[in-house]
């Protein structure tokens, strides 16, 4: 069979088009099969273009720290701030977390990201204690790949230590879907955290499988 050029071009589009749409359900049990549409192309093509430069972005420093106010509802007093992180790209603007965290936590580069905030994070308060602007506790989000990693609690606690910054005011903050299993696992990650002196806090709780039972087999503050 005689196949041309322009047909075996279209064969392999074809293809690449079908693998792309199985690999959206991959490791799901619900769905069995999904459609190609346009919509997927142009996530992929984000993804790919977010993958070439996000190495660079960081080294430029185009990820800035923002910190959202945590106030006692009952006296109105500020009592901390959530560090957030958002990408300032010199040419696009300001890109949504919610375009490249995703992104990031597929590819691993989220450890890089979180480890990069809390520095900032430390770096914001160190500067605070330096001018004399009275400093508040600063939460900083980790994902899962993070707390499971063995000198986990030793790396924030080096970060810690250049900065000078009191343990007390840095607050690890995880979510509900970052401890799902491996509860002794994470109680050992989180007395050494006790020890050096910080909070722990957990986040999005109740959104996912948790429920009271687990959640006092956990020793988070």
């Amino acid at each position: 069979i005689y196949v041309t050029g322009e047909e075996q071009v279209a064969a392999n589009t074809m293809l690449d088009r079908a693998m792309l749409a199985q690999s959206t359900i991959k490791g799901s049990y619900v769905t069995k099969f999904n459609y190609y549409n346009q919509k997927m192309r142009d996530e992929m093509l984000t993804e790919q273009e977010v993958v070439g430069i996000m190495t660079s972005a960081l080294a430029e420093r185009q990820f800035v720290v923002y910190y959202q106010p945590q106030y006692d509802h009952s006296t109105g007093v500020l009592v901390g701030a959530e560090a957030l992180v958002r990408w300032k790209h010199p040419e696009k603007g300001l890109i949504s977390p919610g375009i490249f965290i995703p992104i990031f936590e597929k590819n691993g580069y989220i450890s890089k990201l979180d480890f990069y905030v809390f520095e900032q994070a430390c770096d914001f308060l160190h500067r605070c204690k330096e001018q004399g602007i009275p400093m508040i506790p600063v939460s900083t989000n980790f994902c899962r790949q993070d707390i499971f990693l063995s000198d986990f609690a030793e790396r924030l606690e080096g970060i810690r230590e250049k900065y000078d910054v009191p343990a007390n005011l840095l607050r690890v903050e995880i979510t509900e879907s970052a401890i799902m299993g491996g509860n002794e696992q994470i109680n050992e990650m989180i007395n050494r955290l006790h020890q050096y002196g910080y909070i722990v806090e957990m986040d999005d709780f109740g959104s996912g499988y948790s429920s009271l039972n687990m959640l006092k087999n956990l020793d988070a503050d």
